[in-house]
């Protein structure tokens, strides 16, 4: 690992961090592609699924199938948009609310053995994330 590329080390940590966030929020029902979801909605509130699935950086078509599983759990809602009846407007409901909360909890207790909360490292990531762009 020490000849690696960074660019492979930081795919592989985001790997496990995904893999460890699943196993903390399995208890709740979610997964990590759900929570990410659910917190787009309630920052954005109201929101089309192609604005959703670009502001979580997914392909539309990878957005249905989890919009589907989250409404039928009864942690979103689609309704019509009045302003473009061919879309549908998401919302979170109360229920989603409460389990994102409870998933930002588990998240901070993801990597808790590892101290990773360098500003210099906040940083850098907010950078590559704010500056890559994967069309």
């Amino acid at each position: 690992m020490e000849r690696w590329p960074t660019s492979r080390l930081l795919s592989t940590a985001a790997r496990l961090v995904e893999l460890a966030w699943n196993d903390k929020l399995r208890p709740l029902g979610l997964t990590y592609p759900a929570v990410l979801t659910l917190d787009a909605v309630a920052t954005a509130g109201p929101i089309t699924p192609g604005d959703l699935a670009r502001s979580v950086r997914v392909q539309a078509q990878t957005m249905g199938p989890l919009l589907s599983r989250l409404e039928s759990r009864g942690y979103i809602r689609r309704e019509p948009n009045r302003f473009d009846r061919r879309s549908q407007l998401i919302s979170i409901t109360e229920l989603g609310l409460t389990l994102l909360e409870q998933s930002h909890h588990q998240e901070n207790n993801v990597l808790s053995a590892v101290n990773l909360d360098s500003e210099d490292l906040r940083a850098e990531l907010l950078a590559i994330v704010r500056h890559t762009n994967f069309n």
